[in-house]
């Protein structure tokens, strides 16, 4: 395993994993518990937002998921507001942390009131969007074999400039970039078939993107967690 680029909410690293195991991680975030408001209470609204697009947009809002969150877990958070201007997540109040405090509710003018209870349980994102930790995709990492022979102009025609001409000769410098777009071929196809050849490798790239509930290392180590379970109950059942 390589580990490519990390920050706050998104890693990226290579790694030999199959494709079907990789889709099968991928598929399992959305079995992961996470925590969202599942039912707003309003008991005032004078927002020119409807009852129904102030819970929808609530709902929306990333809330932090502790490590020992469970299927039974709830919490409330409460919003009394009366001001002029914009309402903000931040001013919820109660135990659930909000991820982005500047996450815009609905406004209000001056002498208008926002008043609500919102409760947040926890969810998987196969029943709804609100409860989905984050994205995962994946690609194929590329073996690239370049001729001594290849055009040399071929380096100015790659759109991911991985190309690179070093001592008379034709080098890929970042084979990692390579999306196989083809580009390269094309252009040496016109010119001398086959003096350059992609074939894809065992390892995969792969990006894992957190909306903000759970960190990356968290969201794959519980896709991992449930995927064996899940596996572990077939087994028994088929014993």
């Amino acid at each position: 395993m390589k580990l490519i680029k990390k920050t706050d909410n998104k890693i990226v690293f290579q790694a030999e994993v199959e494709e079907s195991l990789a889709n099968a991680i991928r598929r399992y975030l959305n079995q992961i518990l996470v925590l969202a408001v599942d039912e707003v209470e309003i008991s005032k609204n004078d927002s020119p937002l409807y009852d129904e697009t102030v819970a929808h947009r609530i709902g929306l809002v990333p809330l932090q998921t502790s490590k020992a969150a469970g299927e039974k877990t709830t919490t409330e958070l409460k919003l009394s507001v009366k001001k002029e201007g914009i309402v903000y997540a931040k001013e919820f109040e109660g135990k659930a942390k909000i991820v982005y405090s500047e996450t815009p509710i609905t406004t209000l003018e001056k002498g208008q009131e926002l008043e609500l209870v919102a409760t947040a349980r926890t969810g998987k994102g196969e029943t709804h969007s609100k409860f989905a930790p984050g994205l995962m995709f994946y690609r194929n990492i590329f073996d690239i074999k370049i001729d001594g022979d290849c055009p040399k102009e071929v380096v100015d025609v790659c759109p991911k400039k991985i190309l690179e001409s070093k001592d008379g000769k034709i080098v890929a410098i970042d084979v990692s970039k390579c999306d196989l777009c083809e580009v390269c071929l094309e252009f040496c196809g016109k010119k001398k078939k086959d003096s350059i050849k992609i074939t894809p490798t065992k390892d995969l790239m792969i990006t894992i993107e957190s909306f903000g509930q759970l960190n990356t290392e968290d969201m794959i180590q519980k896709s991992i967690e449930v995927l064996k379970k899940d596996l572990a109950d077939v087994g028994k059942g088929l014993k």
